[in-house]
């Protein structure tokens, strides 16, 4: 853990902070550091996907748990001995030797560090429904592909090589270096074969011995229902091929086009509905959009402008459970009267009380109160 960097650092939240409060630094990194945001640049980039692996695992309680136990245990193993039952450093260099084989596999084995591509960041854009109920689209992209030719061994017909004969194709030897405070033991990519672990005998002669070859990726990918901006699938294996190590992974990230109508955040939807003056007064059914159609809510009388409905369980469905959507009435005013109906109204305003008018009256109130003036509406 002492090389990793620190996950509550990353989201800049405390170790106590609740799934709340890391789900809300998480989104605002997330869009901060969005590759949309920074096209072509790398640090964010790289960022975004730090941020992306600090909230996959803190966001998950389980591997909380195990990542805070590695945090305040460094180095300790599962069985409670901080080397993992190897016998510790005592019987000079028998347990450095231990230690060192947990990381590099010894010589009898695979080495565990192995070289990786590089990742590719692709953005898909999606309507607004498209994100809220899942959909499947095909992704194009251009990258270094495993030869098909040779199965990615840049050999001829995928078996043309033979083991490297001085690192037992591991790609990994040990280097000895005698410093000023004494000899040390270093691993690192065998010379003889480039790390690879094997010495081609005849190249392919489709990607001259690379094990790779620059072509177009189609893949066809399922999105789940409840997308966001902050949102990314993970495609393994599906990034840069690199010779003699393992393909790096695909990251897919979303651009999201806004509706017309409703608003998102996070699992809840917003709407602004205008309504007349009459359905506000005397009450009604109102029309209101939902995500596959319309229906129908009762507005009660005397229902103020700016005021806010909930709908339950109208929102966005995810895993994580449905939203709700909030409606909010509008009244709207008349963009011109005619002189029929601005008498009507004067009679209709003539005819209701100041008292009858809860905010108006405890406003007028008010003003007599602090500046001695009577007033009436307005």
């Amino acid at each position: 853990m002492a090389d990793k960097k620190n996950f509550y650092d990353v989201l800049g939240v405390s170790k106590t902070a609740s799934q709340d409060e890391i789900k809300s630094a998480y989104r605002k990194l997330a869009k901060q550091y969005h590759p949309d945001f920074h096209p072509g640049d790398a640090s964010a980039a790289e960022k975004f996907k730090e941020i992306n692996e600090a909230n996959e695992v803190l966001s998950d309680e389980n591997k909380r748990k195990q990542y805070d136990f590695e945090l305040e245990h460094p180095g300790m193993g599962q069985g409670g001995n901080p080397f993992g039952g190897f016998g510790g450093f005592s019987g000079g260099m028998g347990g450095f030797e231990d230690i060192f084989n947990m990381f590099t596999g010894g010589f009898g084995g695979e080495a565990q560090t192995a070289r990786r591509g590089a990742d590719i960041q692709q953005t898909v854009n999606l309507s607004f429904l498209d994100a809220i109920k899942g959909c499947t689209k095909t992704v194009s992209y251009t990258r270094n592909e495993p030869c098909s030719s040779c199965n990615g061994t840049g050999a001829k017909g995928g078996t043309a090589y033979q083991s490297c004969s001085r690192c037992g194709g591991r790609g990994r030897v040990k280097f000895q270096q005698d410093t000023i405070f004494g000899r040390t033991i270093q691993v690192g990519a065998c010379p003889d074969c480039g790390g690879t672990g094997k010495k081609i005998l005849d190249r392919c002669p489709e990607c001259k011995g690379k094990g790779y070859q620059r072509k177009e990726t189609k893949i066809t990918i399922n999105i789940p229902a409840g997308v966001d901006v902050d949102s990314s699938l993970r495609k393994p294996r599906f990034g840069q091929a690199i010779e003699g190590g393992e393909c790096g992974d695909l990251y897919i990230n979303f651009r999201i086009e806004p509706h017309r109508l409703l608003r998102r955040d996070d699992r809840d939807l917003y709407v602004t509905v205008p309504i007349s003056y009459r359905t506000a007064v005397e009450g009604g059914k109102i029309q209101v959009p939902g995500i596959d159609d319309t229906f129908e809510m009762n507005v009660p009388e005397c229902t103020p402008s700016g005021t806010q409905f909930c709908v339950r369980g109208k929102g966005v469905k995810t895993v994580h459970g449905t939203g709700n959507l909030y409606v909010k009435v509008e009244i709207e005013v008349p963009a011109k009267l005619s002189r029929e109906q601005t008498k009507k109204l004067n009679e209709f305003e003539d005819s209701v009380s100041l008292k009858s008018c809860d905010k108006m009256s405890k406003f007028a109130n008010s003003v007599s109160a602090i500046y001695g003036k009577k007033i009436e509406k307005q």
